[in-house]
């Protein structure tokens, strides 16, 4: 049972780590995201990561991603890999040169949340964009798992993403990433995700040309993906949606909240980037590849927090894009500073599916082994 530090009330659905209930978000925001700063701050002084995005008005502009850090001579980037180094702007991952990451060849086909109509779990857009008509036996994904992330959720399912950033190791090139999808020729996707690619964009691009380049001379398929949050550059957001749109990938955004304040109490900034950066993808890509949707999202279900209200306000907006973008609803499992709450309640998950499906026609919901 935890309990709210401003209202008092408790529940299994109140993280006492977090400190407030839902309830608190909604009504006295500012009250509620003080008591959220102060977690957020120890949690993230353990990576030697700064407590929210710099805004120094002397600093460097980064630019990277929509966070835009201003950051002060001697300090760090949100992301930890971009310092301020007697006033010039150093950066340690995110380059051509540089990406703190790790990768691995995934089996196809895999858990990825856009299994359901992804080529390389189901042959949409066979022949030109997946090699059989049904899944990809056989076949891999290249698992690209960045150590950074310009979000900082506090249910974070892959919180281990800080432990590369605080060491900024692995790294490796652009050349290097996009010669390891080259050399296995049952390399059919490239998945980048993490952490998130967003805060290493001009890294992810430049493996996704130069693979998509060799690919070609090969004769081989190559479709390249995104999992993110959305909080893009918006220009490096459209190339990457590009690249996707012509290799037969998806672009995925894991939306996590609608209502603003409480996107920064959980993910520690605000969701605005990632909804114009939504709109903006579906409008230029969404209604030119039938065949696969370009475009999908997911969310996921955090008991307590993100409720019915929450996913359908997400939905609504999704269809004001397009009524037939798929969204997926996953299933929460208790991690990093969250960990005190409980899986997502089936009748939870439910109420956000029939939320949901009063504006979308493509609704699943995920991880469903986890619900009780």
């Amino acid at each position: 049972m935890g309990k709210c530090s401003l209202c008092g009330r408790e529940s299994m659905f109140i993280s006492g780590k977090l400190g407030v209930c839902l309830n608190c978000i909604r009504e006295k925001p500012e009250e509620a995201l003080e008591v959220v700063s102060k977690v957020r701050g120890e949690s993230r002084r353990k990576f030697g990561l700064p407590p929210e995005p710099p805004r120094d008005p002397d600093g460097k502009l980064c630019g990277l991603c929509a966070n835009n850090c201003r950051i002060g001579p001697g300090k760090v980037g949100f992301c930890g890999l971009v310092a301020n180094v007697d006033g010039r702007l150093v950066r340690m991952g995110g380059t051509p040169e540089k990406g703190v990451l790790e990768w691995y060849y995934d089996p196809l086909p895999t858990n990825c949340v856009a299994w359901w109509f992804c080529p390389g779990c189901t042959g949409r857009g066979y022949p030109r964009y997946a090699y059989k008509p049904g899944a990809e036996t056989g076949y891999k994904n290249l698992a690209v798992f960045y150590g950074s992330c310009s979000y900082d959720c506090l249910f974070c399912q892959n919180w281990h993403y800080r432990l590369l950033a605080a060491r900024k190791k692995p790294v490796v090139t652009a050349r290097e990433l996009a010669d390891v999808a080259l050399r296995d020729r049952k390399v059919s996707c490239i998945c980048y995700f993490g952490g998130d690619p967003s805060s290493q964009m001009p890294h992810a691009l430049k493996a996704s040309e130069m693979a998509l380049e060799g690919a070609r001379e090969q004769g081989r398929i190559m479709r390249i993906c995104w999992e993110s949050n959305g909080n893009m550059n918006p220009n490096l957001a459209l190339r990457a949606a590009e690249l996707s749109f012509e290799s037969g990938g998806v672009v995925k955004f894991d939306i996590k909240t609608w209502d603003e304040n409480l996107n920064k109490a959980l993910c520690g900034v605000s969701n605005k980037a990632t909804y114009e950066n939504f709109r903006a993808i579906g409008d230029r890509f969404y209604r030119d590849r039938e065949e696969v949707p370009i475009l999908t999202a997911s969310t996921l279900l955090v008991p307590g927090y993100v409720d019915a209200q929450e996913v359908g306000a997400i939905a609504e907006f999704i269809a004001s894009v397009d009524p037939s973008i798929p969204y997926t609803l996953l299933a929460f499992y208790p991690q990093y500073v969250m960990d005190d709450l409980p899986c997502t309640p089936r009748r939870w998950a439910f109420e956000c599916y029939r939320a949901a499906r009063k504006h979308l026609e493509n609704v699943r919901i995920g991880n469903v082994h986890l619900l009780w």
